[in-house]
C-alpha cells in the first residue's frame, strides 16, 4: 500500500502544495524547498524517471529538496544587516 502511494505521482504534487501552505503559515523559507522537492519529485514519477522502491524515492526526494533549498538561499539571499542595533531606549526622553 505504502509502496503503490509513493509511485502515485499527484500524492507528492499534493504533498507540495499542502508544504506550501505551511510555508505561508510559517514564513522564513522553512517549507518552501521541501515543497518545491515534493512537487519536482511529482513530476519525477508522473514522467516515470523514477527510480522503483520507496528508500530510493525518498533518497530523490532529499536531493531534490536540499537543491531546491540551495537554489532558493542563493536567490533570496541571507539578509544583511537584519540585526537592529538600538541606540536609544523607548523609555529616554527625547
Amino acid at each position: 500500500m505504502l509502496q503503490s502511494l509513493a509511485d502515485t505521482w499527484w500524492a507528492w504534487v499534493i504533498l507540495g502544495f499542502a508544504l506550501g501552505v505551511l510555508e505561508v503559515l510559517a514564513p522564513g523559507y522553512i517549507f518552501l524547498g521541501f515543497a518545491i522537492g515534493a512537487v519536482a519529485t511529482g513530476i519525477l514519477v508522473g514522467i516515470g524517471f523514477a527510480p522503483s522502491g520507496i528508500a530510493a524515492l525518498l533518497l530523490v526526494f532529499a536531493v531534490l529538496s536540499v537543491v531546491a533549498w540551495l537554489a532558493l538561499r542563493r536567490v533570496v539571499g541571507i539578509r544583511q544587516g537584519q540585526v537592529k542595533i538600538w541606540d536609544r531606549d523607548i523609555n529616554d526622553n527625547p
